[in-house]
């Protein structure tokens, strides 16, 4: 028996003349356009890191006229999750990604397909049949007492542990008759196996240097790789492909240009530089991405934990409510060292105008830091109009927190308290995220309107006086400054002083100074000591809600 009819004994259902080449042709695309894929697990958890690389993919396609695609890798059964799919394209649609080709929540787009791994058996059992004929790979039927049994001699003898040359029985079968003849039982006895390949590459077990390969990296430059000698499986006994075989075939005839990863899988890419050899495709540029990093609570940097750190988690950001235009900001700025400056120097300018580089990101680690991520969403948003950011914090409502449905029965009166202070020469940058903002304008609405600071010690025993006088004196058409001197001539005459440095130079001559007055105002109108302007509230809260809330207050201090 050769190569070839053992190939015919394991897949005699495989066609060998089906040109996969010719079903999945190169692209016709643009010089110098990238194809690229994001390739999530079904697992039910879409993390940070799926949106980083996403963005990755996105920007380099999208900015050379290529094409983004998105391919559901489900080889790994025992962590599919129901209605998974759906999660990861939802979330991923939310934050703007946006896919020219691959799975959709109505079936697949595009020509490559098809984009989900456990429908693709039969192209990786061709391949497999055409490894195994050209003696590249051999079915190994090693049991786990024999692979238990190897490892522990490797361990004695302090050399490399894994399947390789001189530890598999089966490796070199074509060789000796007799290990010929136990393959074909136990393919005839129906036995369990897994398919190797059979790697050209030699253990170090002589202390001779191993060979090195060089690749070049989109981030890293050229990388100075070992060459693989592990018979890795390419096909486990369930028949599904290994995570290495499925990405080289798939990205291959998908016509995958650029792979872009997590630095973890740095130590798999000499396994993937021989599979792709072996294959006779040409290799796709590997571009590993720096892992994502956050300050622990010992000040120093550590990776971010599924179980440490729930920002990890898209859900997070959706259900905190962040307007994807903030969560796209935030993330140039950790995956482009340039971006910022550029930021600076094109402030109204569309994202999309940046040109995005894999030259100018980080191959350390990416340092996350949501304190960060909230200042670039307060500049963020105060560059999207008002009532985008109502019809956007409605959506959320519905979704997220219906609690809040009353805030939307007036869309005009939202947009009003959402502009407010944003026009001023030094704009209010103080709108975050959808909870933040509601509880930031929950003032407005009587059904979530409560006082939360105290009087200050300065006001306590006129606080009354304070309020009475200001309801008597009270005129919603004054202006500005008329209200204002109005609040003033109440201070002094109730023995305030009219200027808080006044008061910070004499203090024993005055019970305090016109601040404090106007915060009793001001926690009776809104129950913070700080808000935006008091006057300007107070025109879009109408004249009847101001004199409401004052009396409210008078009656709760008698």
């Amino acid at each position: 028996m050769n190569s070839i009819e053992l190939s015919e004994l394991i897949y005699p259902e495989i066609a060998n003349d089906t040109d996969y080449e010719a079903m999945y042709p190169k692209r016709n695309l643009p010089e110098g356009a990238k194809v690229t894929r994001l390739g999530p697990s079904p697992t039910g958890f879409i993390h940070l890191g799926n949106l980083y690389g996403a963005f990755v993919d996105e920007r380099l396609a999208h900015q050379s006229n290529g094409v983004f695609y998105l391919r559901i890798e489900d080889t790994d059964d025992k962590r599919f999750v129901e209605n998974a799919v759906e999660t990861i394209i939802s979330s991923l649609a939310f934050f703007g990604i946006k896919f020219d080709e691959g799975v959709t929540e109505h079936g697949d787009v595009g020509s490559y397909g098809d984009y989900t791994q456990s429908h693709r058996g039969e192209i990786y059992r061709f391949y497999a049949k055409k490894l195994l004929a050209e003696g590249k790979a051999y079915p190994c039927f090693l049991t786990e007492e024999e692979i238990s049994a190897i490892r522990e001699k490797q361990e004695k003898e302090k050399i490399a542990p894994g399947i390789y040359a001189g530890w598999s029985k089966y490796r070199d079968w074509d060789k000796d008759p007799e290990i010929q003849k136990l393959v074909t039982d136990h393919i005839d006895a129906g036995d369990p196996f897994v398919i190797r390949l059979k790697s050209d590459g030699t253990p170090n077990a002589t202390g001779e240097d191993i060979k090195r390969n060089k690749v070049v990296d989109g981030i890293r430059g050229t990388l100075d790789v070992p060459e693989n000698f592990q018979d890795i499986v390419i096909i486990k006994t369930t028949g599904i492909p290994t995570y290495h075989f499925a990405h080289a075939v798939d990205d291959h005839l998908m016509r995958t240009t650029h792979v872009i990863r997590g630095e973890e899988w740095l130590p798999s890419l000499p396994i993937h530089v021989e599979l792709f050899e072996k294959l006779g495709f040409e290799l796709p540029v590997y571009c590993h991405t720096a892992q994502l990093m956050k300050i622990g609570e010992d000040g120093n940097k550590r990776k971010l934990s599924k179980r440490k750190d729930p920002e990890l988690s898209l859900d997070y950001y959706r259900d905190q409510g962040y307007h994807p235009a903030a969560v796209r900001e935030y993330l140039l700025t950790i995956l482009n060292s340039n971006y910022e400056e550029w930021r600076m120097e094109n402030p109204e300018a569309d994202i999309d105008e940046f040109k995005f580089t894999t030259e100018k990101m980080s191959n350390s680690g990416a340092l996350f830091d949501l304190d960060k991520l909230n200042d670039v969403s307060k500049e963020a948003m105060l560059h999207i109009p008002a009532y985008e950011i109502a019809e956007f914090l409605k959506d959320w409502s519905l979704e997220f927190a219906p609690e809040y449905s009353y805030i939307f029965d007036d869309m005009d009166l939202l947009v009003k308290i959402l502009d407010l202070g944003r026009d001023e020469k030094k704009p209010r940058k103080d709108l975050v995220y959808a909870r933040q903002i509601m509880e930031f304008i929950s003032y407005f609405y009587d059904q979530s309107f409560k006082i939360v600071d105290e009087v200050p010690a300065e006001a306590e025993a006129d606080k009354v006086k304070i309020l009475g006088e200001y309801l008597s004196s009270y005129n919603h058409a004054d202006t500005q400054e008329e209200w204002f001197n109005k609040i003033r001539e109440i201070a002094t005459n109730l023995g305030y002083a009219a200027k808080p440095k006044d008061y910070k130079k004499n203090p024993d001559d005055y019970k305090g100074h016109v601040g404090h007055v106007s915060t009793v105002i001001r926690l009776a109108l809104v129950g913070r000591a700080q808000s935006p302007d008091v006057w300007a509230i107070q025109q879009i809260m109408g004249e009847d809600m101001v004199k409401a809330r004052i009396n409210r207050m008078i009656e709760e201090e008698k």
